[in-house]
């Protein structure tokens, strides 16, 4: 990977999209710094360090937003409303036929309508997040409000900020995937998550000076993030190689095909967006609980608590999501009908197989059973410390670790491929000697 990086500075184009993915995260950043008016943050940030110790999903939302939730800064909704925006219509194409024709047939113009719709509804679901965001702020903590101002003008003022945030961030993340490196929403979230390292770092130093249970813990914790890692990026390599022959046919006075190749069907296709899917549902309920925070004891507050991360109806729910948008985004990446169609006009065919239909049953029903293993891990790694941290209370910070490594590792090694795609395009000496 070093290596990679090493090459791609080296190269005055891709040195650009570096600097220019750079400068956007250091905005990004910056705006994660900046509080937003009227707001009482040193009783904020006491409210998400109770958030922390019970496990509550506000800690792992303000893990996305790079501490920017529980500081109540410009960026504090993230790019949440963005990627909630992304499934509504992603979903609302598969469903629809004449958005699904529309995408289809209207090619580049087409695309551009659904970012479009995309960026529209993320600026509503900001508008609603924001507004939660305030109510919360406005009930308080302990009986005591978090804004130092209740009236109407500081009210629009904090909810048009946080909308407004969510705007730009959206844009930010697009600009990204335009002119820098990598997936624009994945970097974002990428750069959110990594500025989290040095709170982590000091836990693991308080671990080790709390005594035996805590240097145990803190072994634990590397030990278990180590393995995380070394899984991730054996998985995110693998793929299952179905062989191809394709047949000899003359045309003109030269002789083409006779050779056999393989169709590669990555594991973990889908990358780590159904993690981040999955995570982002997940957080709809606790968005609600900001409007209604209902007393303990009732229904409504048991309801709250079953979305908990260390509880197992969160984490059964959190497994059947990834395993759910796994094989939705296999079944759009991947279509076997086109596939077979393709190889019968090439010539080719897999041996054992008749060309069309028989050839593809046989890649639907390899690509349902490789997705299955890609979920499989992804639910593995993403479950596994959420299991650790309901076991262990000590450890609940182990539960924001696992979807926080996968995502991490997952945007690092896409990032680095981009990187080697691009130079292999420019033929790079260095991977080609």
């Amino acid at each position: 990977m070093f290596q990679t990086l090493k090459n791609a500075w080296s190269m005055p184009e891709l040195r650009k999209k570096i600097l220019y993915t750079l400068f956007i995260l250091l905005i990004f950043r910056f705006g994660s710094c900046i509080p937003v008016p009227f707001i009482n943050t040193d009783l904020l940030s006491s409210y998400f360090s109770q958030a922390s110790i019970s496990g509550s999903i506000l800690d792992y939302l303000n893990t996305f937003t790079g501490g920017g939730l529980s500081s109540a800064t410009i960026f504090a909704m993230s790019i949440t409303p963005y990627i909630n925006a992304s499934i509504i219509l992603q979903l609302l194409t598969v469903a629809i036929p004449a958005l699904e024709r529309m995408v289809k047939e209207g090619g580049e113009e087409g695309r551009k309508k659904i970012a479009s719709w995309t960026r529209y509804v993320a600026v509503v679901l900001g508008l609603v997040q924001a507004f939660a965001y305030y109510a919360m702020l406005r009930t308080g903590f302990g009986g005591l409000s978090m804004l130092s101002n209740d009236g109407v003008l500081a009210a629009i003022a904090i909810i048009l900020t946080f909308t407004a945030g969510t705007a730009l961030i959206m844009w930010l993340g697009e600009h990204i995937t335009q002119n820098g490196i990598g997936n624009g929403i994945s970097i974002i979230l990428f750069a959110g998550i990594v500025s989290r390292g040095p709170a982590l770092i000091s836990t693991l130093i308080n671990l080790f000076r709390s005594g035996t249970t805590g240097i145990i813990s803190a072994v634990l914790m590397i030990v278990i993030g180590l393995a995380v890692v070394v899984f991730i990026v054996f998985m995110s390599n693998a793929e299952r190689r179905i062989p191809v022959q394709y047949a000899k046919r003359v045309v003109g006075r030269k002789m083409y095909g006779g050779q056999s190749t393989h169709l590669p069907i990555k594991v973990n296709a889908s990358g780590v967006m159904p993690i981040i899917f999955a995570s982002s549902i997940l957080s709809l309920p606790q968005t609600i609980s900001l409007f209604w925070q209902p007393a303990a004891g009732t229904v409504g507050y048991h309801i709250m608590n079953l979305f908990s991360q260390t509880n197992p109806f969160y984490i059964v729910v959190y497994g059947l999501l990834i395993l759910a948008f796994a094989y939705f985004y296999a079944s759009i990446q991947f279509n076997p009908i086109e596939i077979a169609n393709n190889l019968k006009k090439n010539g080719g065919f897999i041996p054992g197989f008749r060309p069309g239909k028989p050839t593809s049953d046989f890649i639907t029903k390899a690509l349902g059973k490789v997705t299955f293993v890609g979920a499989l891990f992804l639910g593995v790694v993403a479950i596994l410390p959420l299991i650790v941290g309901a076991i262990n209370t000590s450890l609940s910070n182990i539960a924001l670790g696992g979807t926080s490594v996968i995502i991490v590792v997952g945007v690092a090694l896409d990032t680095v491929k981009q990187m080697e795609a691009q130079m292999l395009m420019r033929h790079h000496k260095g991977f080609l000697e």
